[in-house]
């Protein structure tokens, strides 16, 4: 059987660098890989899966809050990676769960874990329960050499607990910081009612 996957990390970490190099390496054996990403994901176009590095490729499916995956497609995949799956919907991530195992299509999922404030995405959270495999793309803080957890957000380069959760953004608005970091630089998030 075929299993769902789940490749979380915190922002900056690689996690779209990596899918790009799984879905190379799936093209070099001619297989085939579809890539998927929400359609609200539009920074660097609307089909684009692009990665910080520079590489990109055009996604294969774009999926709404609704998530429309059309199975009779995605079931003649070698494999299906999602990029920025903490983006979908609770519903789109069960739907995953089930090409896994009724197409026995191995699904790769790659995105945040947390959000700016530490809580779970609602995708990811779901994903977390129903995954086979969980693990993380690693990277330093942005401040020190300790390993991120957290994303700290940006608002005019102060740090900021404000804002809609899906605010989409890169380096200029999104840091990796670990626990300590994150917390000398936003010492009212351990006092915050919004955390």
């Amino acid at each position: 059987m075929a299993k769902l996957y789940f490749r979380y990390g915190s922002v900056g970490s690689a996690k779209t660098l990596n899918l790009l190099a799984v879905a190379h390496s799936y093209s070099q054996q001619n297989k085939t890989v579809l890539v998927v990403k929400p359609a609200l994901d539009t920074r660097f176009g609307e089909n684009a899966v692009t990665s910080r590095a520079g590489l990109t490729r055009d996604a294969d499916y774009l999926v709404s809050s609704v998530g429309d995956l059309p199975e009779d497609r995605l079931s003649l995949a070698d494999c299906i990676l999602v990029d920025e799956v903490q983006f979908l919907s609770e519903s789109v991530i069960e739907k995953l769960r089930h090409i896994a195992t009724a197409l026995d299509v191995p699904v790769i999922c790659y995105g945040l874990r947390g959000d700016f404030r530490t809580r779970l995405f609602p995708g990811s959270r779901r994903l977390m329960e129903l995954a086979d495999e969980i693990s993380e793309v690693k990277t330093t803080c942005a401040y020190c050499n300790r390993k991120a957890v957290f994303n700290l957000k940006l608002v005019n380069g102060v740090p900021s607990l404000t804002g809609p959760v899906v605010d989409l953004g890169s380096e200029e608005k999104y840091l990796p910081t670990c626990a300590k970091c994150y917390s000398s630089r936003l010492p009212e998030a351990w006092n915050s009612q919004e955390l």
